[in-house]
């Protein structure tokens, strides 16, 4: 079966057709990602992912490339995805300076919009999340305090400067994918 009789039953919903494809792509776009990803679970996420994505994306499949590559570059677009997800946490949880300075080496001159609402997303997390908790936040990774200095400035144990900054983490992270 030729890529244009496989799109065309899949877009009609011949459940053959659609194992045939997952089938015969699967194993070779699965390679694809693991020489850009080197943890296999990544991996297979980004995988799943982008074989959803490719079905999505096929009454949109013009047929100028072979559905192989249509398909990689859905995948290469997940990977990229992934990459900045990480470099986004990365930034966040890391100790840090400053946030605004990093997040512009994210992206080039070309994703300014991208960085203006990355930032904008950041700080809104930050105004969502808990006052307590964005303070902790702020004095572990803005300021680079120690978990024992952040224990004195708010009188607390270190044991309690710890769990809040864990939970704190936690918040922040559940207040961003919203």
């Amino acid at each position: 079966m030729d890529d244009k009789q496989l799109v065309t039953q899949i877009l009609k919903g011949n459940e053959k057709a659609l194992r045939y494809f997952y089938d015969k792509y699967q194993p070779r776009l699965l390679t694809f990602i693991t020489n850009k990803i080197a943890n296999e679970k990544d991996a297979e996420e980004i995988l799943q992912d982008s074989l959803l994505a490719a079905l999505e994306a096929l009454r949109d499949f013009s047929f100028r490339s072979s559905l192989f590559t249509y398909i990689c570059s859905i995948a290469n677009h997940k990977v990229i995805d992934f990459y900045r997800r990480r470099k986004i946490k990365a930034i966040v949880f890391s100790k840090i300076p400053d946030v605004e300075p990093l997040i512009s080496t994210l992206f080039g001159p070309e994703k300014l919009l991208d960085e203006a609402l990355l930032k904008q997303k950041i700080k809104q997390t930050f105004r969502n999340i808990t006052p307590r908790y964005s303070k902790i936040l702020k004095l572990k990774y803005v300021y680079g305090y120690t978990v024992s200095e952040i224990a004195r400035k708010l009188s607390i144990s270190f044991k309690s400067a710890e769990s809040q900054l864990f939970r704190a983490r936690q918040e922040f992270a559940l207040a961003y994918l919203i």
